[in-house]
């Protein structure tokens, strides 16, 4: 047992030095221009070490940035759920629908972020001051959405006929066969689902700012990138990474705990 939670800190403590090493190596080798970890915290240690500073539009703290990424994926994530999971269920359910619209979502699904972005802002060109936000928020829902979309299908086609047979029997009504059936025996499809669009919005989320150049990491990266300040383009990775992680781990939490509910 000692062992094992040794292994759990020590093993990726010497990732990460291997890791930090070959970054060092390949910048004073054949990546000159590549800073060195040193020179990457010199550099960057002020969005650090003052995270929620703002000096101004696009100077500000890297947690400062990352709160206004953050609160966009989640208006775009909820609102690709609410879109998403109803469509999966109606996907799952109904032959019917599953033929008519099927298709439709295999052609959409894996047009990039990059192409959907232009037609957002596009489709919301007359908000004005708003029209960069909307065509974001759109860009994540509809980017997002698809992974809840096929799982919750999938979830609904896999519950037991038995289960149907039964609520056939009790004369369920229809709102009482989806709350008390279909979603309880649904739901660790659709949080597989939920775990991998959440996922995907945190990725759009960088392209959209990056496009539109509104502030948050996306749009501090792309800023730094052209400046070439590098050092910045390095904290924004490991910023974009860890939220990430962050982000996996606790929908991973969220889903254990409806799973054992």
């Amino acid at each position: 047992m000692k062992s094992f939670k040794c292994d759990w800190l020590i093993l990726p403590l010497l990732g990460l030095a291997l890791v930090m090493l070959a970054w060092q190596i390949s910048s004073k080798t054949w990546a000159k221009e590549l800073p060195t970890p040193q020179k990457t915290w010199e550099v960057s240690k002020d969005y650090v070490i003052k995270p929620f500073e703002r000096r101004g539009e696009m100077d500000q703290g890297i947690l400062r940035f990352t709160w206004y990424s953050l609160v966009l994926v989640g208006k775009g994530y909820a609102l690709a759920l609410l879109i998403g999971t109803p469509i999966g269920f109606f996907l799952g359910l109904s032959k019917a629908f599953t033929k008519t619209f099927d298709p439709i979502i295999q052609i959409l699904r894996p047009v990039s972020p990059l192409a959907w972005l232009p037609l957002g802002l596009v489709l919301f060109l007359g908000a004005g001051k708003q029209a960069s936000e909307l065509g974001a928020l759109f860009t994540i829902a509809i980017c997002s959405m698809w992974p809840a979309v096929l799982n919750t299908a999938v979830g609904v086609r896999a519950v037991p006929q038995d289960y149907l047979n039964v609520a056939k029997v009790l004369k369920l009504s229809r709102w009482k066969t989806l709350t008390k059936v279909l979603i309880p025996a649904t739901l660790p499809y659709m949080f597989t689902g939920f775990r991998l669009s959440l996922g995907i919005a945190w990725l759009v989320i960088v392209a959209a700012e990056m496009l539109t150049g509104r502030p948050g990491v996306g749009g501090f990266l792309w800023q730094e990138y052209n400046s070439l300040i590098y050092e910045h383009i390095i904290l924004c990775i490991i910023t974009i990474g860890l939220v990430g992680f962050v982000l996996d781990r606790l929908m991973s939490l969220v889903e254990s705990r409806f799973k054992t509910a």
